[in-house]
């Protein structure tokens, strides 16, 4: 009794909190979808960018940093990326915050190829729709606390799927497609998501640690017992001033320091007296985990060196939060799972109405009386 009560309040909630959130949850999981192929997208979409034609002498990055800091004379260049590929261009994120600037430069003339808000650009925008619905901090706050009841509706889907009896069992885990409407739809809502709900625990706990602090700081207890941060150049005031040629050195002892093929970022901040970190990926390692070193901006004599293998558990859990996520981590394989994963969820607010609407329509159907039916029929 006091299980089909508990079962009765837990469906009760699974309804009302999924007919709330359903609208934030489809913006959110849709955007997804296309976020799950952003790198891909980007260089068909916006090739004209991405793209230049290669000759055997590239400027030094330099010259392409000096370049990129004249296209806006009032921000300075913040983070300077050079592709490995020697068809593609280079990309200048110019200033900080909401206001900051990018521009892609051919590496080979220094011709600007595109300027413009680094928010402006369409996957920025998909992305802060995803992330913010557009709305900022307030957008945060709804993606945030909906992340929270998608992890309580997946765990409660389940529970509301588990087969009651021996009998039930086959037909929980299996979608009959040729059954009418109404049944094929409370197939496509709970049998494709308890097969996909393992997979969307995973993607919405994730979520939850981009969305809160809290979330963050609790893997870095759970893995070093304190709340470790990563470190910044802020903590390895060295020079005053970059001078010219440094760059060009940074880039070379990062090659000997990691010989690997992999993107280098430069990370230069505006204020003086700062290390500039550098970073280099690797095909070993998931998208966004690096191995980095900090340099003398003066000199360009290395100061500190940090290979993504020496970071602490917590950092490393971390970073592979966001490739875990938008299901980077393996490659197309997982890549293609989130993005089924991501459209499935989509669906559930639709066929979740569905069902909702159907149980309505029944309790309104009209009772017939029988046995008054047989007295009418006699009389």
């Amino acid at each position: 009794m006091a299980n089909n009560r508990f079962k009765g309040i837990t469906g009760w909630l699974h309804l009302w909190l999924g007919l709330i959130t359903g609208l934030v949850l489809m913006v959110v999981a849709l955007s997804g979808c296309l976020l799950t192929f952003e790198d891909e997208l980007e260089l068909v979409f916006f090739k004209e960018r991405h793209f230049v034609s290669p000759i055997p002498q590239r400027l030094s990055a330099d010259s392409i940093f000096n370049i990129a800091n004249s296209i806006y004379p009032d921000k300075k260049v913040s983070k300077l990326i050079l592709e490995v590929e020697p068809e593609r261009s280079a990309e200048a994120r110019i200033g900080k915050g909401p206001e900051m600037k990018v521009a892609y430069l051919n590496p080979y003339n220094g011709a600007v190829l595109y300027k413009g808000l680094f928010q402006k650009q369409f996957f920025r925008a998909v992305r802060n729709l995803h992330r913010y619905l557009l709305l900022n901090q307030t957008g945060k706050a709804i993606t945030g606390i909906s992340c929270c009841i998608c992890l309580f509706l997946t765990i409660s889907g389940i529970m509301i799927w588990w087969p009651a009896n021996k009998k039930a069992i086959k037909q929980r885990f299996k979608i009959k497609w040729n059954a009418k409407n109404k049944r094929l739809n409370w197939d496509l809502h709970a049998v494709t998501g308890f097969y996909l709900s393992f997979f969307l625990i995973l993607i919405t706990l994730t979520g939850l640690v981009m969305s809160y602090n809290w979330a963050e700081n609790l893997i870095y207890k759970l893995a070093d017992g304190k709340v470790q941060k990563e470190l910044s150049p802020k903590n390895l005031v060295k020079s005053k001033k970059a001078n010219p040629g440094i760059l060009q050195k940074i880039e070379g002892s990062m090659n000997k320091l990691y010989p690997n093929r992999g993107r280098l970022n430069f990370n230069i901040s505006p204020k003086s007296g700062l290390a500039i970190m550098a970073q280099k990926e690797s095909e070993e390692l998931p998208p966004g985990c690096t191995n980095a070193a900090y340099f003398d901006g003066k000199t360009g004599q290395i100061i500190r060196q940090r290979p993504f293998a020496s970071v602490s558990l917590g950092t490393k859990i971390k970073k592979y939060v966001l490739p875990v996520h938008a299901g980077s981590i393996y490659g197309s394989g997982t890549k293609i799972l989130a993005f089924v994963v991501a459209l499935f969820t989509a669906s559930l607010p639709i066929t979740g109405f569905m069902i909702w609407l159907g149980k309505r329509k029944k309790k309104k159907k009209p009772v017939v009386d029988k046995r008054s039916s047989k007295t009418l029929a006699t009389a």
